[in-house]
C-alpha cells in the first residue's frame, strides 16, 4: 500500500533536535474521509510503521529516537521483533482514546520489558489519572488545542518525570514562552518561519560563498575565476579537496591544488558540488535542521518535477528547494536574501512572490512538511498525481540526503590534506 510519510523534528529549548515524530497518511483515503486505518482498533498495520520496518529508522531520524503511532494490534502483540527497529530508538505512541483494558495494559507491560518506550498521544478523558500513564514516559500535547494550558499545567504538576512533547507551535514567539522548560520537547513550524523584517550584516565567509554562488550560476562561467574565489575560503577549499580525493570521484592520484580540482571536475560537476557545499557553509550558524530541510526540499522538488509535468525545470526546482530557507540562513527578508545570489526569474518568482510555475511544487512541499494531508490530497486530485509516486519521491530525497551525509563523513575521515 502507498503511504505519504514525513518525520518532523522535535527540539529542546536550546533549538537542538532531540527526536523526530512520524506523521503518515494513506493517499487512498482522500480529504480525511472517515474509515481510515486508525478508525479500526483491530487493524493489523499502520502504513508508516510498516514502511520503517522495511527501510529502517536512519532515513527518518538518523541516530535519534523516533516517535511513531502504534495500532492496538501492535500493542497487544508486543511488536514483533525487527532488527531494523531497535527498541531503544523507537517510541511507540498509544492513542489517548485507547481503552485501557486489561489486555492492553498487559501488552504495554510486555513492550516495556522488551525495551520500548511509550508515549500517550494526547490528553485522555480521565486526565492525569489515566492508567496509560503508568506505562508511558512521554505525553504529546497539541499547542493548538483549546484546553492546552490546563493540560500542560497538569502534566507538569501531576505527571512529574514524564517528558512533555508540545506540538503545533506556530512561531518563534510561542516557542520562546517555554524558555527554560525542562524535560520538554517542541514541534511545529516555528523553526522555519520566514524572516519578514530587518536586515543583518553578512559575515565575510558568507559573502565569499554568495559570490561563488553568483559565479557558478552564470551560464558559461570561467573556471580560473571560480578557483580564485574558492581559494579565499578555507572551508570551501577543504571541502573541494576532500571531495576530489574521495572514493566517490575515484582518481588514482591525489589532487592538492584548487586549480587542478576545478579543472578536473569541469563546469557541470563543480556547479553541483558548489551548490551543496555553499548551502552547508551558509547554514553553519543556523540549526542543523535548517540545512537538512533545505537539502531534502531541493531533492524532493527535483523528484516531483515529472509528476507536475515540469521535467524541463528539474534543475530550477532543485535550486528553489535549496534556497527556500535562504531568508533564515542569511537573516534577511527573502527579497533581500535572493538578491545576494544569482537565480533565474522563475526561481526568484517562486521564492519572493510565492507564485509562478515553480511555486506550485514548493507550495505542495510546504503542505507535505506540515502533514496537511487535506491540502496535499486536493493538489494531487487536481493534478492527477499518483500518491505512491509522491511517497517514493520523498523517500528517495531522504535516502539521498542520508547518503550525502555518509559520503561527507567518509570524506572527513579519509580526506586528510
Amino acid at each position: 500500500m502507498s503511504v505519504l510519510i514525513i518525520a518532523t523534528p522535535l527540539f529542546d529549548d536550546d533549538m537542538t533536535v532531540k527526536a523526530y515524530k512520524l506523521c503518515d497518511h494513506n493517499p487512498e483515503i482522500a480529504l480525511d474521509v472517515k474509515g481510515d486505518f486508525r478508525e479500526k482498533n483491530q487493524t493489523y498495520y499502520l502504513p508508516g510503521l510498516d514502511l520503517i520496518q522495511e527501510t529502517g529508522l536512519a532515513p527518518f531520524s538518523g541516530d535519534l529516537p523516533l516517535f511513531v503511532e502504534a495500532s492496538r494490534f501492535h500493542l497487544l502483540t508486543c511488536m514483533a521483533s525487527n532488527k531494523k527497529l531497535p527498541p531503544e530508538r523507537l517510541i511507540l505512541i498509544v492513542s489517548e482514546n485507547e481503552e485501557a483494558d486489561g489486555k492492553l495494559l498487559i501488552g504495554l507491560e510486555g513492550l516495556r520489558e522488551k525495551g520500548y518506550s511509550l508515549a500517550v498521544g494526547g490528553w485522555p478523558s480521565d486526565g492525569a489519572d489515566s492508567p496509560l500513564f503508568g506505562y508511558a514516559d512521554h505525553i504529546i500535547l497539541d499547542y493548538q488545542a483549546k484546553q492546552f494550558d490546563r493540560q500542560y499545567r497538569e502534566a507538569k504538576t501531576k505527571l512529574r518525570g514524564k517528558q512533555v512533547i508540545v506540538t503545533g507551535l506556530p512561531d518563534m514567539e510561542s516557542y520562546g514562552t517555554f524558555s527554560g522548560s525542562r524535560n520538554t520537547l517542541f514541534g511545529g513550524s516555528f523553526f522555519n518561519n520566514p524572516v519578514t523584517g530587518g536586515s543583518s550584516e553578512i559575515s565575510p565567509l558568507k559573502v565569499n560563498a554568495l559570490q561563488l554562488m553568483r559565479q557558478i550560476n552564470d551560464e558559461d562561467f570561467d573556471l580560473s575565476t571560480i578557483a580564485k574565489t574558492i581559494e579565499r575560503d578555507p572551508s570551501l577549499s577543504i571541502s573541494l579537496l576532500r571531495f576530489i580525493n574521495s572514493a566517490a570521484v575515484g582518481l588514482r592520484q591525489k589532487v592538492d591544488s584548487i586549480n587542478s580540482a576545478v579543472a578536473i571536475l569541469g563546469q557541470k560537476e563543480i556547479r553541483r558540488w558548489a551548490t551543496i557545499a555553499i548551502s552547508i557553509s551558509l547554514s553553519q550558524d543556523r540549526p542543523s535542521e535548517i540545512t537538512k530541510l533545505s537539502l531534502v526540499r531541493a531533492k524532493f522538488a527535483e523528484n516531483l518535477a515529472p509528476l507536475f509535468e515540469l521535467g524541463i525545470f528539474m534543475n530550477s526546482l532543485f535550486m528553489t528547494g535549496l534556497f527556500s530557507l535562504l531568508d533564515l540562513i542569511l537573516k534577511k527578508p527573502m527579497d533581500e536574501a535572493v538578491s545576494e545570489i544569482a537565480v533565474d526569474n522563475l526561481v526568484r518568482e517562486a521564492l519572493v512572490d510565492r507564485s509562478g510555475t515553480l511555486f506550485k511544487v514548493l507550495d505542495f512541499i510546504y503542505a507535505y512538511e506540515r502533514a496537511d494531508w487535506n491540502k496535499v490530497s486536493i493538489i494531487m486530485i487536481q493534478g492527477s498525481i499518483d500518491g505512491e509516486r509522491v511517497g517514493h519521491a520523498f523517500i528517495d530525497a531522504l535516502v539521498w540526503y542520508n547518503q550525502l551525509l555518509e559520503s561527507i563523513d567518509e570524506i572527513a575521515e579519509d580526506g586528510a590534506l
